[in-house]
């Protein structure tokens, strides 16, 4: 699914400006524009990043109204991006916990810039808000147990025989599996770099044709026929609004 994007603004010229420069970075994202706070309120849809005008202090009730709605329907909260002429709410901006606040008129770079970052948040979030379940295996006895385990905490799987280990954060869980089926239920931002391995794209801090070394100082390896794949994989999903630490 892609990611949701609303543009809200009076002028609709503008809003098909902003329209146009977000459609441009050719990312997977879909965006509607919408010519007042009554019309996007009246939208049952969910967005993940809104881009709002603020003419007097009308802005800002939408804003608030937005994180209203989304603590009530227990959704994680979105990116706003404030898009004004108006420079003198900018302090009333982080009581809404804008994500950022941009004036006209807007500088094209400066605007790709807030653009990126907040995917770049929203891929972060994602994983945040994804889990897996893992069929354990107890040191001590063979009785399996069932674990919930976000995505974003997942360095790497490595396999183990006829199990895997998943790295995480902070420690190393044996479950039952195989490659080929966590690297269906991790998903798209998983890579397969070497038949023993699958990777985070999220945690990769830096690659070499030979190895990958994720947040934690440890090194995987990367199979020579898969590095020029690998690469691509990467930049496209950087290129994506993907979390990069390279």
């Amino acid at each position: 699914m892609p990611i949701q994007i609303a543009v809200c603004d009076s002028d609709r010229e503008i809003a098909g400006d902003l329209k146009t420069l977000i459609d441009s970075e050719n990312m997977a994202v879909a965006v509607k524009i919408f010519s007042s706070a009554e019309e996007l309120l009246a939208e049952e849809s969910f967005f993940h990043i809104y881009f709002l005008d603020i003419k007097g202090i009308d802005g800002l009730k939408l804003a608030r109204e937005i994180r209203s709605r989304e603590e009530k329907q227990g959704q994680g909260k979105s990116s706003i991006i404030f898009v004004t002429g108006f420079s003198e709410y900018m302090a009333e901006a982080f009581d809404v916990q804008a994500f950022h606040y941009l004036l006209k008129p807007v500088n094209q770079e400066k605007f790709r810039q807030v653009l990126h970052r907040s995917l770049k948040e929203r891929e972060a979030l994602g994983q945040n808000e994804q889990f897996i379940l893992l069929n354990l295996i107890g040191v001590k006895s063979t009785s399996p147990g069932i674990r919930k385990v976000r995505l974003a905490d997942i360095l790497y799987v490595e396999s183990d025989n006829k199990k895997v280990k998943v790295h995480l954060t902070q420690s190393v869980l044996t479950a039952r599996g195989t490659m080929e089926e966590f690297a269906k239920v991790c998903g798209q931002n998983f890579y397969r770099c070497h038949r023993c391995y699958l990777v985070n794209f999220v945690r990769i801090s830096a690659y070499s044709p030979k190895e990958i070394t994720v947040d934690n100082g440890d090194k995987i390896m990367l199979a020579y026929k898969k590095y020029t794949a690998f690469v691509k994989a990467y930049l496209s999903y950087a290129k994506g609004g993907g979390v990069v630490h390279v």
